[in-house]
């Protein structure tokens, strides 16, 4: 299965359910850059980031090899969407001030990927990428979690998503380094928000594939008992990384 496939269902839920970056982050990208006229947002899902960056770029491109993601995606008079790979496109060479991926990075094919990057990067431009994974609520929730669903969906995560779990620091980024701060990503979310967003996983997806969607009924029940009235918001903390680099030309 080509990974788009796992998120081509469903992806009306996944614009809705997922969680917004920390506005933080995009001010810090916009300072690292020399000039703030082009950014492309790789792999662009539903364009969460995207809406973000028109704040501080005067035009975004965003791709998605998804066109059902693509459908789906936030529009923005500033925001030019199109379907196809981040590792081949048809931009001109040094296009870009920025170029970043959200939630994505360990899905590139990285040699045809990091050639395409440094081809439409400006001379000193940019990259970023950045992600998140598991949450923390309350230690019960979280116990429940683990539980009913982590344990039970952990035969179906592809390999790709170690590399998120640790950071990125496994992934070999040919740009010159740039420290980033640590974000905090939060949100608050009510029990059916949350429930949504974790439906969105896609180890979550091939489970209830191959096994049905009892674990995750049963997943709704546990957290229920504890969580209180369900419509009551609780706040939501996600394990947050950030990696970014200057082209030297």
């Amino acid at each position: 299965m080509h990974y788009t496939a796992l998120f081509d269902d469903r992806s009306d839920l996944y614009a809705r359910a997922r969680p917004g970056y920390p506005p933080a982050l995009f001010r810090f990208l916009a300072e690292q850059c020399r000039a703030t006229e082009r950014a492309w947002d790789c792999a662009c899902g539903s364009g969460q980031s995207a809406v973000d960056l028109v704040r501080y770029f005067d035009q975004i491109d965003a791709t998605d090899a998804s066109p059902y993601q693509i459908a789906h995606a936030l529009h923005h008079p500033r925001i030019a969407y199109a379907v196809g790979p981040s590792e081949n496109t048809a931009f001109e060479a040094g296009r870009f001030d920025l170029v970043c991926v959200a939630q994505a990075l360990h899905w590139m094919r990285f040699d045809a990927f990091w050639t395409e990057v440094k081809r439409v990067l400006q001379p000193d431009g940019v990259f970023a990428a950045w992600g998140y994974s598991w949450t923390r609520i309350e230690p019960e929730i979280d116990r429940r979690i683990q539980t009913y669903l982590l344990d039970v969906i952990e035969p179906y995560w592809a390999e790709q998503n170690r590399l998120l779990w640790h950071h990125y620091r496994d992934v070999a980024m040919p740009f010159e380094p740039i420290e980033a701060p640590a974000f905090a990503m939060e949100t608050e979310w009510t029990l059916g928000e949350l429930m949504a967003y974790l439906h969105t996983w896609s180890s979550t997806r091939r489970c209830i594939d191959a096994k049905g969607d009892g674990f995750f009924d049963t997943l709704v029940h546990e957290v229920a008992d504890v969580w209180g009235d369900p419509t009551q918001s609780k706040p939501v903390a996600f394990d947050f990384c950030c990696i970014a680099g200057r082209s030297r030309g």
